[in-house]
């Protein structure tokens, strides 16, 4: 069996994408900073006659994530998907927003990677990071949010570039917003339901997901 591990597995896209992959075969590592969100997911994956494991970790911790390297035996594919927001005006954005912002969304993958490279080497796995069109174009109000999916954008890109002689394949998945956990403590989206579903994006970043490098 093939196992997938998942940041960020405990609600919406990260959810979406560890029971489509268990519907697809793959057991599932779940990753997350919440336990009782992490039964949740694996719960239904298992009612489905899946497989699924919990881990809680924070991905902002190195030590951290090197005790996780070390109990897990097996990941075929590493998706990146933690990731947090902040939106308003530049002059509004507060310190502790944008280390927040920095720290999940740039060292949170970086350090994961970093941990669990081993593991996809020696699987010939693949890397999937979830960057969001944040990471292609500057948007008025994101200014933080942005500026940490362009630094997601270019590590990705970098890997792409230091691992193409191996047999690892690395994607960016650029997706928009979607009707997730994501807005809850934000009135930048005064309508979330409006967007898709992380069950549709989930779809079709499944359906992309053969290996082919994204740019």
């Amino acid at each position: 069996m093939n196992y997938a591990l998942i940041t960020g597995a405990g609600s919406g896209l990260g959810k979406a994408l560890a029971i489509q992959y268990s519907n697809q075969g793959y057991g599932i590592i779940l990753i997350g900073r919440r336990q009782e969100k992490l039964e949740e997911t694996k719960s239904i994956i298992q009612q489905s006659g899946g497989t699924a494991e919990t881990y809680v970790c924070d991905i902002t911790s190195w030590d951290q994530l090197e005790a996780l390297a070390n109990q897990i035996n097996q990941v075929d594919v590493l998706i990146n998907n933690a990731g947090i927001g902040y939106f308003g005006s530049f002059e509004e954005l507060e310190k502790e927003q944008i280390d927040t912002m920095l720290n999940v969304n740039v060292a949170g993958p970086i350090y994961t990677t970093k941990h669990l490279m081993p593991h996809i080497q020696k699987r010939n796995g693949r890397i999937l990071n979830i960057i969001s069109t944040a990471g292609l174009r500057g948007k008025v109000h994101e200014s933080g949010y942005c500026a940490s999916k362009f630094a997601q954008r270019g590590f990705t890109e970098s890997l792409q570039k230091e691992y193409e002689e191996q047999n690892v394949h690395i994607t960016a998945v650029y997706m928009g917003g979607m009707n997730t956990p994501f807005w809850e403590d934000s009135n930048y989206i005064s309508d979330p339901s409006i967007l898709p579903s992380p069950n549709t994006i989930a779809e079709q970043i499944i359906k992309q997901d053969d290996g082919r490098k994204k740019s």
